[in-house]
């Protein structure tokens, strides 16, 4: 005789991993990390040029920026009012550096190709302002 199959059990699966810079147990000891560094090259006067790159780098490739930006933005009422104003001051930092870069084109004698720039910068501005209007709006 032949001896009677048991059911297949489901495998419970395992819960789907978070990326590890959206994982908190790993960007707050990274931000304790990146305070205390600072704090160590401002005790040893190390050259403060030195300790904002040394930070940008790690917060940047890191995306401890973003992680704390969206830490900020959890902050009820106020939180996403801050995130407001830090995106929109990049904003103002992108025009600020397109006329920077006019100037300095325009002294050497590309005004030609500074109205091209300038004008694709403020298509590039203006494509912004209405994705973000569309956004709030939908």
């Amino acid at each position: 005789m032949t001896e009677p199959i048991e059911p297949i059990e489901p495998r419970e699966e395992a819960p789907p991993s978070t990326l590890w810079w959206r994982n908190w147990k790993v960007m707050l000891p990274l931000w304790i990390g990146i305070g205390g560094l600072v704090w160590l090259g401002l005790h040893f006067n190390v050259d403060g040029s030195v300790i904002a790159g040394s930070v940008l780098l790690v917060g940047v490739f890191s995306h401890a920026f973003a992680w704390l930006v969206g830490i900020i933005a959890l902050v009820p009422v106020i939180g996403p009012l801050i995130v407001k104003v830090l995106s929109i001051g990049f904003i103002w930092l992108l025009n600020a550096v397109g006329y920077l870069v006019s100037y300095i084109a325009i002294r050497r004698g590309y005004s030609k190709d500074v109205l091209t720039y300038r004008g694709l910068t403020i298509a590039v501005i203006i494509g912004i302002v209405i994705g973000f209007v569309l956004g709030r709006l939908l």
